[in-house]
């Protein structure tokens, strides 16, 4: 093990518990845990969805892919940029007013006071999709750190992963929302600059855009994001573009951020500051592939490592502890953001629901960090088994969410004859649809036909059903 990358690493998460430390309180209610009492300013909101979205993929996964096929590949990242524009502009607002009205701290416990439903189905079925996805999402993210401490310590992978879980939990444990929402303003801001900083750099010592456009093309890669007009690419492009960016609708550790801001009016500041810090943030990650072309100009056996090898070669022991706390932090906002969901889930859809109406908020607090030890323990034997690439699992389980979730959100609060019945069908078709389409068709993505199939389902059903239950009583937001 190295000294001084190990001293770099204890110092980057000292800082992490003195912001824990400082925003912890002590009487904790389940409202504070899970969205912060809606007390979060604009900067601390911006900083909260965008840095809880970007995990290991941002530093791994999707350079990875710019290594491999070159620039065409930034489809992904623009869908994503476009969608979360959306976002924004579409549900934000709306959702912090229609969620306070309700006195709704989930998304599940929204969904069923805005549709009326007594059964308790659309919180049973909420959480079982959030479970199996997000189970699936934190061990991708697992991935990361096992790769990333098998490089830099070399230490065993399966230890790597242990000690990934090991970090994250504790986070989440102290103080919840409100302590994450800090410590993901400080990483977001230090990821960002590890981010754009250590792909220039490296540029520059390596001779700059002209010897790079060079052993592009001599590796017969293209740096165009229109390598042809033909029907195939138009296609691919559609692809990547709405099979990432319809996901945005229908994430809750992203989409509960927008919960938890104080005034409604202070949402377009967040906006700014947050689509301005992810533009940099992904220019920069397709930079990386880039960079990564030129660094490894031999090929490289897992394209997952080039961040973290290229920064290995390239700095002094202490600096490339320092810049892979980067990693670190793009991965810890992702999976904290994430567990914290879960735990909401099992503590108020499964506990308080469906258990014990009658839980007091102190006992439903003890249950959800119960949950985050149930989930952390299935996750990381996920990502021990090493089933698949860090890409491939954050897609996969991004798909899953966005079809489970994301038709019913934007019905919810753009279309009032919206009722529980279709809410029940437009769950299952657009998660079960996303969980087996990889199975069947693996050049479609499964965003595509799982977001279309369940807002049809919710549609339809609830177009069936309308005689038998009373539109919802919610007003226009």
């Amino acid at each position: 093990m190295y000294i001084s990358e190990l001293l770099a690493v204890i110092c980057y998460f000292f800082l992490l518990t003195l912001i824990a430390i400082y925003s912890y309180k002590r009487h904790l209610t389940a409202t504070d845990f899970i969205i912060g009492s809606r007390s979060l300013n604009y900067w601390l909101t911006a900083l909260a969805a965008h840095a809880s979205d970007m995990s290991s993929w941002l530093f791994m996964g999707y350079p990875a892919t710019i290594f491999v096929a070159g620039l065409f590949n930034a489809w992904a990242a623009i869908g994503l940029v476009l969608f979360m524009f959306l976002n924004w502009q579409l549900i934000a607002p709306k959702l912090r007013i229609a969620t306070e009205e309700y006195n709704s701290l989930t998304l599940s416990s929204f969904f069923e006071s805005r549709l009326a439903d007594t059964s308790g189905l659309i919180r049973l079925f909420t959480a079982t999709m959030s479970i199996v996805f997000y189970t699936i999402y934190i061990s991708a993210g697992l991935v990361g750190l096992g790769v990333l401490l098998e490089v830099l310590f070399q230490i065993p992978y399966s230890w790597g992963i242990f000690i990934g879980i090991s970090i994250v939990i504790p986070y989440v444990f102290v103080g919840g929302y409100l302590t994450l929402a800090w410590i993901d303003l400080f990483q977001g801001i230090f990821l960002m600059l590890v981010i754009v900083a250590t792909p220039l750099f490296l540029l520059s010592k390596l001779g700059g855009w002209d010897h790079l456009f060079q052993v592009v093309h001599v590796k017969n890669l293209s740096l165009s994001l229109f390598p042809d007009f033909s029907f195939h690419s138009i296609l691919q492009i559609i692809y990547m573009v709405f099979g990432w960016g319809l996901g945005y609708f229908g994430q809750p550790h992203i989409i509960t951020k927008f919960m938890g801001i104080r005034d409604v009016k202070e949402m377009k500041k967040s906006q700014y500051i947050g689509m301005s810090w992810m533009v940099l943030s992904i220019s920069a990650s397709t930079l990386v592939g880039l960079v990564g072309i030129l660094y490894f100009q031999q090929g490289l056996e897992d394209p997952q490592q080039l961040f973290v090898l290229m920064v290995r070669d390239s700095f002094a022991p202490f600096f490339v502890g320092f810049i892979l706390c980067g990693v670190l932090a793009a991965t810890i906002n992702a999976m904290s953001a994430q567990v914290l969901v879960l735990s909401s889930n099992i503590s108020e859809d499964f506990y308080k629901r469906l258990i014990r109406k009658t839980a007091s908020s102190k006992e439903r607090l003890v249950v959800a960090r119960i949950g985050i030890l149930i989930v952390g323990f299935l996750a990381f034997f996920i990502a021990y088994a090493k089933i698949s690439t860090i890409y491939s699992l954050v897609m996969y389980a991004w798909s899953g969410l966005g079809c489970s979730f994301g038709p019913l959100i934007l019905l919810c609060l753009y279309w009032k004859k919206v009722n529980k019945y279709g809410a029940w069908a437009g769950i299952l078709t657009g998660g079960i649809t996303a969980a087996i389409w990889p199975y069947f068709n693996a050049e479609i993505p499964s965003m595509i036909p799982g977001f279309f199939i369940g807002l049809i389902a919710i549609y339809a059903i609830s177009k069936l059903a309308q005689n038998k239950i009373p539109p919802s009583t919610l007003q226009e937001i």
